[in-house]
């Protein structure tokens, strides 16, 4: 996909008009619309609680696990409407979620967490071998702490070893959410470089979740900015990243230069960019 290119153009995930209700009552989406394309990297950016995780939940449908539920719009997959779908079915079909803060099973060691991500393919043997190399080569850390119990690894490792045990599923699509958080800037960059290497090998496709704008628009085609449970802007990362608003909202930046969030969040401002 070109810079200037919508991912509307080939969707291989086609989120359509969204809303999503928390307990019957909670209104946390309000017609969210996105595409993601073939082998693309898509980006969700807003601050915390404009509704990212949730977008993801919905698409993984995991909402339900909350007491949340998809109230209008439609999902689709390949052309085929999933958002009806059990999370393990998704999953079979080529979508896994890498849920935020890691979530590692702690007990295991780090092998045996991958191998739980192979559970829904009845892979062979040979095929498992075959898996787990493939992970330990984008991995190489991975495989010197094969042995070791996760819980007592890196916070780097446990999100190598959670998106490693996706890779384990073959997804066509790796649903990524807040991939920076609590990481070192040197880890969240090798994490970012490994997501873009699958990207390009294996053709995985990504919408990731992030907060870290700055990072996630280097890495990203295509990126949707979400506000208080809508989609407020959207285009390819290149012209995200050189907007004025964008800069100024969520990088600190401004034509002027930096800026503090006070003076960043001015009334003037906010109103130019909601209308």
């Amino acid at each position: 996909m070109s810079a200037t290119e919508s991912p509307a153009s080939t969707p291989l995930l086609a989120v359509n008009n969204i809303e999503v209700i928390y307990d019957h009552v909670i209104l946390v989406l309000k017609g969210v619309s996105l595409a993601v394309p073939e082998g693309g990297i898509v980006a969700l950016l807003g601050a915390n609680g404009a509704g990212k995780t949730t977008t993801l939940k919905a698409v993984s449908n995991l909402l339900g696990a909350e007491r949340g539920d998809v109230t209008k719009g439609a999902i689709h997959f390949r052309g085929e409407r999933v958002d009806q779908l059990t999370p393990a079915e998704l999953v079979r079909r080529g979508v896994v979620q890498v849920m935020e803060g890691r979530h590692c099973f702690a007990h295991l060691s780090i092998e045996e967490n991958l191998l739980t991500g192979a559970y829904t393919q009845a892979l062979s043997r040979s095929e498992l071998r075959d898996a787990l190399e493939r992970v330990y080569h984008y991995f190489p850390r991975l495989k010197e702490r094969r042995a070791s119990q996760a819980g007592y690894t890196s916070g780097g490792e446990q999100q190598m070893c959670a998106i490693g045990r996706a890779i384990m599923a073959r997804p066509a699509m790796i649903l990524l959410d807040e991939p920076s958080m609590g990481l070192a800037p040197q880890i969240v960059e090798q994490i970012f470089e490994i997501v873009k290497d699958l990207n390009v090998r294996e053709r995985i496709s990504f919408l990731l979740a992030e907060q870290n704008t700055m990072v996630a628009l280097r890495y990203a085609d295509f990126g949707y900015i979400l506000e208080n449970g809508r989609v407020v802007m959207e285009g390819s990362a290149q012209a995200l990243g050189s907007n004025e608003d964008v800069k100024e909202f969520y990088l600190g930046l401004a034509s002027e230069g930096r800026k503090s969030f006070r003076d960043a969040r001015s009334y003037r401002r906010r109103k130019r960019w909601l209308a």
